[in-house]
């Protein structure tokens, strides 16, 4: 099942790396959760499906099929059974560098403070991305 958005908003980050760089590194699951601490602390495969221990309990991670386009879009399913879509791009700016662009929705029964404090997440999470491939 799948929630109704009532509200988005775009979190980005400009990170000095090639867009191709950017989209291979955040594409791979096992990478998680060295930046995406909002979603994995840990991510396994089993039977062909990734399973992160996450702040929200054990879920699965289901990203879009690898493309030219930059595109991470990834579904993940919670504990209760309903899978949140997300969508990502890393775009190119330039040649040397790339935005990685996070649509946060905000969804049913998610108050404004749970959005804020989501969109706080993604941010953080966004800048942890930057920090490990820029260094």
């Amino acid at each position: 099942m799948t929630s109704t958005p009532h509200e988005s908003r775009h979190v980005s980050t400009r990170i000095a790396r090639p867009a191709a760089e950017v989209y291979a590194y955040a594409r791979d699951p096992r990478n998680l959760p060295a930046w995406a601490h909002g979603l994995s602390g840990s991510i396994t495969q089993e039977d062909g499906v990734w399973v992160a221990d996450s702040p929200m309990g054990r879920v699965t991670v289901a990203f879009a099929p690898a493309n030219e386009f930059g595109v991470l879009d990834h579904d993940v399913t919670l504990p209760s059974g309903r899978t949140v879509h997300n969508p990502v791009r890393v775009l190119p700016d330039g040649s040397a560098a790339s935005e990685v662009v996070f649509t946060l929705r905000r969804l049913d029964g998610m108050t404004p403070a749970d959005f804020e404090r989501d969109a706080a997440t993604v941010a953080a999470d966004l800048e942890r991305l930057r920090s490990l491939l820029e260094a």
